[in-house]
């Protein structure tokens, strides 16, 4: 599932700016096939956290995730010039998407798997009961 997509990369960020940040030969036009693979690595960058606490895909997409979805996708279409406020605007969505992980906030309507304060690295183990106990092995 796919957080944004091209529409609301270029509501949030204008046409203009999309384009320049996609088209490698004149930014006039955008270059889906650019913008798709910004997109596809900020949901694989959402969902590595997200992965911690909620069964994926998510049944919705929050408003939220839209938002850092974009702010995500931006801030690697930049590159090696990325410009103060979308550094920003993408550490802001990194320090959400952490503190989403570990439980501080919560994704609305959507239920956790991990129980709350849980660290989501839990491991349950089953096995049977010992067959040699201490005095079984004191003879070897």
């Amino acid at each position: 599932m796919s957080y944004a997509s091209q529409a609301d990369m270029t509501e949030r960020f204008g046409e203009t700016e999309v384009a320049q940040r996609t088209n490698r030969i004149d930014g006039l036009t955008i270059d889906s096939s650019v913008l798709d693979r910004a997109l596809s690595d900020a949901d694989a960058e959402i969902d590595s956290y997200l992965a911690t606490r909620y069964a994926l895909p998510l049944p919705s997409t929050p408003l939220v995730l839209v938002r850092m979805a974009c702010d995500i996708a931006r801030y690697r279409l930049f590159g090696e010039a990325v410009p103060e406020t979308v550094r920003l605007r993408y550490a802001d969505a990194i320090s959400l998407l952490k503190r989403m992980a570990v439980g501080d906030v919560q994704l609305a309507g959507i239920t956790a798997v991990v129980a709350a304060g849980g660290s989501g690295n839990a491991v349950a183990v089953r096995s049977t009961p010992k067959q040699f106990d201490a005095a079984a092995l004191a003879n070897f």
